[in-house]
C-alpha cells in the first residue's frame, strides 16, 4: 500500500483517510499518487455512475465553461429547465428544485413537506441516513450521527425499517411526512420489502402525508432503473437525487408533485449555487447517458450478473451472513468487521467500502465490464477465505 508521509495538515480531521494519494482517474480505475492502479468498486461512493472522465460529461462542462458557470438564479438558464424535463419525465414528479447536495436536497424536502401540510412530525427508520445538516441529521435513525451535537430537531420519530406495523402505531394526522430510501445504503446495503413499500406509502396516502424517497445513493441508475422506486412502483410526493446525477459535479435535486407548487413559491427556499450552468450541463450529460437506449437494461443484467458471482463465489465462504441489495449496490455481511478486509484488498488493488461496521458495501460505476465485476469478486473471496 502506498505510505503518505506525515505532515501537518491544514484540513479538519473529519476523514479517516486511506494511505492512498488520489492522483487520477479514468474509466473504471484511479491511479494513485505512486503510480499503483486500483480497480474501483466504490465510485466515488456512488457518485461516478457513468464512469471517471466520461468524455460526454466532460464535454458539456467545457463548452458550458466557455459560455459563463454562474449568473444567479435570478436569470432564466435553458439548461435547468432542459435538466428538470428529463427529470420529470422519467419520475412521478412534475416540479425541480435545484441544490448542491444530496443533505441539501433532504432538508429542502423536509422544508417542503412541512410547509405544504402545516404539520411537523416526520417519521424516518433506524439505520438510515439522510445527511448531516441539522434537519437532515435529525431525520438520520443513528446516534453516532446525533452524538455530541446536542439537542436535535424536534419532529422525528424512528422506527424499524421493513417494520409496517410500527409505521401503522405512529402514523396519524399529526403526520407530515415519511422519509426513507428504498435500500438503506450507510444502514448496511438493506433493501426494503415491497409490502413495507407499499403499505407505508397507502397509509401516507390516507393520513394526508407525503412520502419522501431519499434516492441520493440509488437514484440515477444504481439498482438498473432511473429511480429504486420504480421497482416497487411507488408514485412518491418527493424524490430527492444527488450523488450520480452529475458523476461527480456537485448537483443535488428535489422532484415534487404539482400539488406541491405553492409551498415553495418566492422567497420560501434558495440556493446560490443551485442548478448553476456547470452542474447542469454535467447532469444533463450524465441523465443523456443513463437514459441511453439500453444502458438501464444493461446495468440490470449486470446487476444480476454480480449478485450471482457474489452468492456462488462469496456467500458460500465461512463468516459471510448474506449477500444484499440491488442491481449494482451490493452488501457483503460478516462475522467479522470489514474494515480490515477492505484495507486488505487495497493491498489486491481494489476500492471498496463499508457500511456500517460488518458489511463490505460495493458501489461499481455503471459502466464496469462482467470481466472487471468477476475480477474484483474474485479479489474478494480471496482475501475473506484467507
Amino acid at each position: 500500500m502506498e505510505m503518505i508521509q506525515e505532515t501537518k495538515t491544514s484540513l479538519f480531521p473529519t476523514y479517516k483517510r486511506w494511505e492512498i494519494a488520489f492522483e487520477k482517474a479514468e474509466g473504471c480505475h484511479i491511479t494513485a499518487g505512486n503510480g499503483k492502479v486500483y480497480l474501483d468498486f466504490m465510485a466515488g461512493i456512488g457518485v461516478v455512475n457513468v464512469g471517471h472522465g466520461n468524455p460526454n460529461v466532460i464535454a458539456a462542462v467545457e463548452k458550458q465553461l466557455s459560455k459563463g458557470w454562474h449568473g444567479s438564479n435570478l436569470f432564466h438558464f435553458e439548461i435547468q429547465e432542459k435538466v428538470a424535463s428529463l427529470l420529470t419525465k422519467h419520475s412521478a414528479g412534475d416540479l425541480v428544485f435545484f441544490c448542491n447536495s444530496g443533505a441539501e436536497a433532504n432538508e429542502a424536502a423536509i422544508k417542503l413537506a412541512r410547509k405544504h401540510t402545516q404539520r411537523t412530525k416526520i417519521l424516518s427508520f433506524k439505520q438510515s441516513f439522510h445527511g448531516r445538516t441539522y434537519g437532515t441529521m435529525a431525520a438520520t435513525g443513528q446516534d453516532k450521527i446525533h452524538e455530541g451535537f446536542g439537542p436535535m430537531l424536534d419532529g422525528f420519530t424512528y422506527l424499524p425499517y421493513n417494520d409496517l406495523a410500527a409505521v401503522e402505531r405512529e402514523m396519524d394526522k399529526e403526520t407530515a411526512a415519511v422519509i426513507l430510501e428504498i435500500v438503506q445504503g450507510e444502514g448496511g446495503v438493506v433493501p426494503g420489502e415491497d409490502a413495507f413499500l407499499h403499505g407505508v406509502q397507502k397509509l401516507a396516502q390516507e393520513h394526508g402525508a407525503l412520502l419522501i424517497v431519499d434516492e441520493v445513493q440509488t437514484g440515477i441508475g444504481r439498482t438498473g432503473k432511473l429511480f429504486a422506486y420504480e421497482h416497487a412502483n411507488l408514485s412518491p410526493d418527493i424524490v430527492t437525487a444527488a450523488k450520480g446525477l452529475g458523476n461527480g459535479f456537485p448537483v443535488g435535486a428535489i422532484i415534487g408533485k404539482e400539488k406541491l407548487k405553492d409551498a415553495f413559491g418566492p422567497g420560501s427556499h434558495g440556493s446560490t449555487f443551485g442548478g448553476n450552468p456547470l452542474a447542469m450541463a454535467a447532469a444533463e450529460a450524465t441523465l443523456l447517458e443513463v437514459l441511453n437506449d439500453g444502458f438501464l437494461q444493461e446495468t440490470e443484467e449486470k446487476g444480476e450478473y454480480l449478485f450471482s458471482l457474489l452468492k456462488e463465489e462469496v456467500g458460500r465462504i465461512p463468516g459471510v451472513k448474506a449477500i444484499r441489495g440491488r442491481g449494482l449496490m451490493a452488501g457483503i455481511e460478516c462475522e467479522k468487521e470489514a474494515a480490515p478486509y477492505i484495507l486488505k484488498l487495497q493491498e489486491k488493488g481494489v476500492l471498496c467500502i463499508p457500511a456500517g461496521t460488518h458489511v463490505i458495501r460495493l458501489l461499481p460505476p455503471l459502466t464496469m465490464t462482467k470481466d472487471q465485476l468477476l475480477q474484483g469478486v474474485e479479489a474478494i473471496k480471496n482475501v475473506i477465505s484467507e
